[in-house]
């Protein structure tokens, strides 16, 4: 097959209008949370309850585990969200990770982990892969992240790439075998290949902003899926994400309002680093937003045990 030409994910005369990246909560805000922490005993249930999340987090698979992350809409966190965890699974687990892209309309998900370039995307590696390959051979059509992490792009950030269902589960089915985990970056919902990745993983993901029309939009999605086989709903988190320093609605009654429906639902805070977009870096988050994305990262792996 012919080799694609590497592309740089970010145009040079783009990258330099990037400002330097912020941290994800202000100073005086860090400086008295690190106070609060020194006389109280928050700091030790801090290191508790992170201890405790690595554990779920490191359990031993048998089969690789796949996650799907998608939303009803853009703009919704869903790339983020799936890029939070993936670096945490990385981070606390010893196999290789994998990050897929499976929404080749420009996603943005190799910008979120801070890719420099992209040459084989989801749709190349459908026609290569064979069961003859080892690890050390996929891993040379990927692109190589930090902590035994690897990406999958779903394009080279060209407008109208396409990415089939039959393609999509050719490279899922035989990428299995590699990876003790791959989080799935999905299009939004309805889209085909979405439906499919949904259908097939062990957990599922759905990113929701914290505003009234999206957990209304996300209800009905939830309410919609308690008519499906009782996996789906059973083995599906919203990840209800803070779009807004003080955010327009109730955050605690409209996450109360969506576990009704049988789904798990995570808060994750609203963050400066998040929001300004570009590469994630886990130091730059706030401690809130980190212990979150660790809670989150945890339950979704627990029910993706559950699920062979």
């Amino acid at each position: 097959m012919h080799s694609p030409d590497s592309r740089p994910v970010v145009d040079g005369a783009l990258a330099g209008t990037a400002r330097r990246p912020v941290r994800g909560e202000p100073s005086a805000l860090r400086v008295s949370r690190a106070m609060r922490r020194l006389v109280s005993s928050s700091a030790a249930r801090e290191v508790a309850e992170l201890t405790h999340v690595a554990e779920f987090i490191q359990q031993p698979v048998t089969t690789g585990r796949q996650i799907a992350v998608t939303s009803i809409r853009g703009g919704a966190g869903k790339t983020t969200v799936a890029a939070l965890l993936g670096t945490a699974y990385a981070h606390y687990r010893q196999d290789p990770v994998l990050l897929v892209e499976a929404d080749p309309a420009l996603g943005s998900l190799p910008l979120r982990l801070g890719a420099d370039a992209l040459r084989w995307t989801t749709a190349d590696l459908a026609d290569i892969v064979e069961p003859q390959m080892s690890l050390l051979d996929v891993t040379g059509y990927l692109v190589q992240l930090p902590d035994n992490a690897w990406l999958l792009p779903g394009s080279q950030g060209r407008i109208g790439a396409m990415l089939s269902t039959s393609a999509y589960e050719r490279v899922m089915v035989a990428l299995r075998r590699y990876f003790g985990v791959t989080v799935v970056d999905c299009e939004t919902l309805p889209a085909e290949v979405a439906r499919v990745a949904l259908s097939a993983a062990q957990a599922r993901v759905l990113a929701t902003p914290a505003t009234l029309d999206g957990v209304t939009s996300t209800y009905a999605v939830l309410q919609w899926m308690r008519g499906l086989p009782r996996h789906m709903i059973a083995g599906t988190v919203v990840a209800l994400t803070g779009t807004a320093p003080r955010p327009g609605i109730d955050v605690a009654a409209a996450a109360e309002k969506l576990r009704s429906t049988g789904a798990a639902v995570h808060v994750l805070p609203h963050d400066r680093h998040l929001a300004a977009g570009g590469a994630l870096r886990t130091d730059l988050l706030a401690r809130p937003t980190r212990l979150a994305a660790a809670r989150l990262a945890a339950e979704v792996f627990q029910l993706s045990q559950k699920r062979r």
